[in-house]
């Protein structure tokens, strides 16, 4: 999963055809509605780091004491993600990517965002991902609507993971990012609500073919690269 992308920023040709979901937009507004409910801390854990997720390029982004320079992500082999990494001279540019369908629950004149369409076929994306797919900017970081935020940033420092036997867990994020999360690098305690109902949301979202293509292609690729899989919420331990 990849709540936290660097766009490269060569323009490329779009393909006007919008990746379509089977998750309707009034599920969409359930998922948010039960996310709204919790926070992986009982305080907002942007205290911690300065909103550091939050941020963007901008000069209070890069001076976070939690910031790593982007010559730190440099890799002899970076695989896969070799093209949406940038140079070590070029600021990285941070936003997600929307889910399948998430668009519905936002509108392009809102004056918080700032969208860009991409083609799945030019990223790390599952082959069934085929056409457009909505990368967004937060104009006014680190205050945004809360109640409008993507779910990849509601349910960050969480990633959804397939097991072997195909039972969904929830993991801390593993993606290299250029700043240091203290929930993930301190493996904090989370809020037991915010890991269940994390866990809930996710599962009804991998009920969609391309969500779970995604998941699943994360889920492979992380296996294979790491020697154990350590969920921190798992609904089979409980």
């Amino acid at each position: 999963m990849k709540p936290v992308w660097f766009k490269e920023l060569a323009g490329r040709r779009k393909d006007r055809t919008v990746i379509k979901s089977t998750i309707r937009k009034s599920e969409y507004m359930e998922i948010y509605r039960l996310l709204d409910s919790v926070s992986p801390l009982p305080y907002d854990c942007g205290e911690l780091c300065g909103a550091i997720c939050c941020g963007t390029d901008d000069d209070t982004w890069t001076d976070s004491p939690v910031f790593k320079d982007t010559e730190d992500l440099s890799d002899p082999d970076p695989g896969k993600d070799a093209e949406i990494r940038p140079a070590a001279d070029e600021p990285p540019e941070m936003g997600i990517y929307l889910l399948p369908g998430e668009d519905k629950l936002h509108r392009k004149k809102d004056n918080w965002l700032t969208w860009s369409e991409e083609r799945a076929e030019d990223y790390a994306f599952p082959d069934s991902w085929k056409g457009t797919v909505y990368f967004v900017r937060c104009k006014t970081p680190p205050h945004c609507p809360r109640e409008k935020r993507p779910i990849q940033c509601r349910t960050f420092p969480l990633a959804p993971h397939f097991m072997e036997d195909g039972r969904l867990v929830m993991i801390l994020n593993d993606l290299e990012l250029p700043y240091r999360c203290p929930l993930i690098t301190e493996k904090m305690n989370l809020n037991p609500d915010f890991l269940e109902i994390t866990h809930r949301c996710w599962k009804r979202l991998v009920k969609d073919p391309l969500i779970r293509d995604l998941v699943r292609m994360d889920s492979d690729e992380r296996c294979a690269s790491v020697s154990k899989i350590i969920p921190v919420y798992d609904p089979a331990a409980s």
